[in-house]
């Protein structure tokens, strides 16, 4: 039998960040919780909890908080059908949803779909943000229950749905152009002019300049880790990026941004992956999802891979 009273203390755990929040979420005492944690990691012989500021979950202690989390679904489900089973003395608060997307679809498409999600079903949704390439990396590990992902390829576990292509155009400032590129983008040009960089995972860049000139090149780079202020450093001659469609097109209609090669953009397939168990489920999470991506992303049938 699972000791559901001590896998809720570590839910509460990781979940709070103390055990002190913890116990206060639960009506129990600290030292009640620290008791339920030991007890647990002992009788399992890993640890759950890396202890800090905030605690935070091993890979065991993730899985477990995901077990959980479909657990809080099927009770909240259940007790809105009978609600005389609720225990008036645990405040277990609102069931946490925990999912990953890359930070540009956050930054355009992703987050209206989302918001009207959490407005009706009452969760609280937790977004982790990372790259497109490395969200399902979150799956495997259990941290999260799905995630928009560049992967076609469903993660051990998990539905996967093609949601289309976030589309970027390499962008800059007139100025910007006529500074570096006065003779037009070349190799030699770009080896020499700034540009910018979400985080070392980002390899937007280099794939348009792969696309573009058909081999890899070094070139300068500013870190900057936040979709608009990409769009903003670009827009002040800071340096040129691979920016969303989504959230240049006007101002390259209006002239204050530029393509540093006309007509050559850069489409990024997305799809979405969802833990099995909880598919169903959260049937209405994906659907708003999707219904929002086919009306945003580019639609150019991303291949789920077998």
């Amino acid at each position: 039998m699972l000791d559901y009273p001590a896998l809720r203390a570590v839910a509460a755990v990781i979940e709070t960040g103390s055990f002190e929040k913890a116990a206060a979420r639960l009506n129990v005492t600290p030292s009640a919780i620290s008791q339920r944690v030991k007890q647990l990691e002992e009788r399992m012989g890993v640890v759950l909890v890396v202890r800090g500021t905030p605690c935070r979950a091993t890979e065991k202690g993730e899985w477990l908080c995901r077990h959980m989390e479909h657990v809080g679904m099927l009770e909240a489900e259940l007790l809105t059908h009978l609600p005389a089973l609720a225990d008036e003395n645990e405040d277990k608060g609102p069931v946490a949803l925990h999912i990953a997307a890359n930070a540009d679809s956050l930054g355009t498409w992703f987050l209206p779909a989302i918001a009207d999600y959490a407005k009706a079903s009452g969760f609280m949704l937790h977004v982790a943000v990372d790259d497109q390439d490395h969200t399902a990396e979150w799956l495997r590990q259990g941290r999260v229950t799905a995630a928009v992902t560049s992967l076609g390829k469903a993660v051990q576990g998990c539905r996967v749905t093609a949601l289309g292509a976030l589309r970027y155009h390499a962008t800059a400032s007139p100025e910007f152009v006529q500074r570096f590129f006065p003779e037009g983008v070349t190799p030699e040009a770009l080896a020499s002019a700034p540009s910018l960089t979400f985080n070392q995972k980002d390899q937007l860049q280099a794939e348009w300049i792969k696309q573009q000139f058909g081999q890899a090149m070094r070139h300068p780079s500013h870190w900057l880790p936040s979709t608009q202020a990409f769009v903003d450093a670009s827009l002040m001659g800071m340096g040129w990026g691979m920016n969303p469609a989504m959230l240049v097109r006007e101002h390259i209609k209006a002239g204050r941004l530029v393509e540093l090669i006309p007509k050559t953009p850069l489409d990024i397939p997305l799809f979405w992956q969802i833990n099995r168990l909880t598919a169903d489920r959260l049937s209405p999470l994906t659907r708003q999802i999707t219904e929002t991506a086919r009306r945003e992303l580019v639609q150019s049938s991303p291949k789920i891979q077998p």
